[in-house]
């Protein structure tokens, strides 16, 4: 451990580490181990997804209270997902990926070992709240790792093989994984499961990914330990937006992106069972649906996006694509109330279309510049938090003003709002697509002046 902080210490002051060289079908091969360690991380993660609160109303606990202690484990993963961001631009993403991993096991320990089994409620709030800290810092640390070690024209597809991961762990394998082990082990040993398959994860993403991006600070920090100095780099982590005041912007569009998608979750079941006269399990397909062909397209997005370019890709993919397939979920399956194929299509092209936004966690970090490429991403994961919130909260307000109709209406225009935001300030010189217009102009300039 002495040897690896020497090492670290020596690479602040040497020269900048070559960007990573090989790719293997778009993954740097340096950090393939480390989209494996997300995959099963999130996969462990995943597996209480879809039944952990009716395994806490079974215990005892009120529903209501149970919808209090998922609400105090988002702030939490919110919380998180901004630290995560700010913390490795001091620390290094693998050193925070450590620290995620271990708060993950612990608490989830103390909640399943302690909190479950006394019965005391605000045992269970503390421990499963403060576990939320623990798959942002190391998932979302590893996103930006990818960010700093990868070439500007393979960031897309790189960070789209993260959302593969990402998409694959949580509500897919981990979901399927809890359906086959539940009735063999029971509910109660399904989550220890889940804590075994963590820490593989963890234990693979801290020791085993060797490349260097990740095993220093993001930015040249004095060796400063004080509370004040940690707390003026966190707030650095806001302050940045003063800064770089097209970042906000930019966290706008990342909220846009799946804030929609979350409030769809509030009313889509009650929509398609009640008006569009669908059984649960036909609309659970749905969903399921919309998750794998998201799944399937993220890598193909991000290489599309590393051609096509990032801004424009966010725009028209992204930004439209949604709106139109979004109001197209509303609106459509209602006419064909027995061709149940036509609700599959909108909803698989809907989670395709979400794909479009993968570049902007490209485009979020560019604008960070270099050295602040950390707070940058805390912003990205910040708005990426705050999804969950808006989307809900946006039908709950607008719900008895406009009604369900309205809110369709009011979240495609949200979507083209992205786009035009998009359009009008989120370019950056990194971005390929602009990089290959810049370049084609160039040659046509001196043709022009031939022609002359």
């Amino acid at each position: 451990m002495l040897n690896e902080e020497s090492t670290l210490e020596s690479t602040r002051t040497a020269a900048p580490i070559p960007l990573v060289a090989k790719y293997f079908i778009g993954l740097p091969r340096p950090l393939i181990f480390g989209y494996i360690a997300v995959l099963l991380f999130l996969v462990g993660d995943g597996v209480e997804s879809n039944y952990l609160a009716p395994f806490l109303t079974g215990r005892g606990l009120t529903v209501t209270t149970t919808g209090a202690i998922i609400s105090v484990y988002g702030i939490f993963v919110t919380i998180g997902s901004w630290l995560s961001g700010v913390l490795s631009t001091r620390y290094g993403p693998r050193r925070i990926m450590r620290v995620g991993a271990v708060i993950w096991v612990v608490f989830e320990v103390l909640f399943l070992a302690v909190a479950i089994p006394s019965h005391l409620t605000p045992l269970i709030f503390v421990f499963y709240g403060l576990r939320g800290l623990g798959y942002p810092f190391f998932a979302y640390s590893f996103l930006l790792w990818i960010q700093l070690a990868a070439k500007p024209e393979k960031q897309g597809v790189a960070s789209g093989w993260f959302w593969f991961a990402y998409t694959a762990g949580i509500p897919t394998l981990g979901s399927a994984i809890a359906a086959v082990t539940i009735p063999l082990i029971g509910a109660f040993g399904t989550l220890w499961l889940s804590l075994v398959i963590v820490a593989i994860g963890g234990v693979i993403g801290s020791f085993v990914v060797r490349e260097l991006h990740g095993r220093r600070p993001i930015a040249r920090i004095e060796e400063d330990g004080s509370a004040t100095a940690i707390g003026e780099q966190l707030l650095a982590g806001i302050t940045i937006l003063r800064r770089r005041p097209r970042l906000a912007a930019a966290a706008v569009v990342r909220i846009i992106n799946n804030a929609p998608m979350f409030g769809f979750f509030v009313f889509l079941p009650a929509f398609f069972t009640d008006r569009v006269g669908w059984t649960q399990s036909q609309y659970l397909l749905l969903v399921t649906i919309m998750g794998l062909v998201g799944l399937i397209v993220d890598p193909f997005m991000g290489r599309f996006a590393d051609t096509f370019g990032w801004r424009r890709t966010i725009a028209w993919i992204g930004g439209v694509g949604c709106a139109v397939m979004g109001m197209g979920i509303y609106f459509v399956p209602p006419l064909f109330p027995s061709a149940i194929w036509v609700g599959f299509l909108f909803g698989g092209l809907f989670g395709a279309f979400q794909a479009g936004f993968i570049p902007l966690t490209a485009v979020m970090t560019s604008m960070a510049g270099e050295k602040e490429k950390g707070n940058g991403f805390a912003i990205y994961s910040l708005a990426a938090g705050l999804c969950t919130f808006i989307g809900p909260a946006l039908f709950t307000v607008l719900d008895p003003l406009v009604g369900t109709t309205g809110v369709v209406l009011v979240y495609a225009a949200l979507f083209l709002l992205a786009t035009v935001l998009t359009l009008t300030l989120l370019r950056v010189p990194q971005d390929p697509g602009e990089k290959r217009r810049v370049a084609a102009r160039a040659a046509l300039e001196p043709e022009t002046a031939l022609s002359r």
